[in-house]
């Protein structure tokens, strides 16, 4: 079903809104993964796997748990963005004082027009 041209313009609002939001970018911003770190990351995992089967058959359990945290700090590896060792730039005072435009947030706007339709009465 087609949308309304009232429904179009609303999306499109919100389309833009969200592409503006920098915490929302950073949110969603995905880095490649190196294939190298995926395969040192497989090979841990391999390896956490043999030392679990080991721990297993002769009936450690220390060895098996031990395995199992390097299978699964691996497998974390493989799924970070390797960034957590760096600084994120800290924004100054001024960061959070609006502009002279007062600008305001996306909430705020769908708030403020949800309550003129409401007043109107086109809920």
């Amino acid at each position: 079903m087609p949308l309304s041209e009232y429904e179009q313009r609303v999306l499109n609002e919100l389309e833009r809104d969200l592409g503006t939001d920098p915490k929302l970018k950073n949110a969603m911003r995905r880095g490649r993964r190196s294939g190298v770190r995926l395969v040192l990351a497989g090979i841990g995992i391999l390896v956490g796997l043999g030392i679990v089967l080991t721990g297993v058959m002769t009936q450690v359990w220390l060895t098996g748990i031990l395995g199992f945290a390097l299978m699964v700090v691996s497998a974390l590896w493989a799924l970070s963005d390797g960034s957590a060792g760096q600084k994120k730039p800290v924004a100054g005072p001024q960061a959070k004082k609006k502009g002279p435009q007062g600008k305001k947030g996306l909430m705020n706007r769908l708030e403020e027009r949800f309550e003129r339709r409401r007043e109107r009465g086109d809920l």
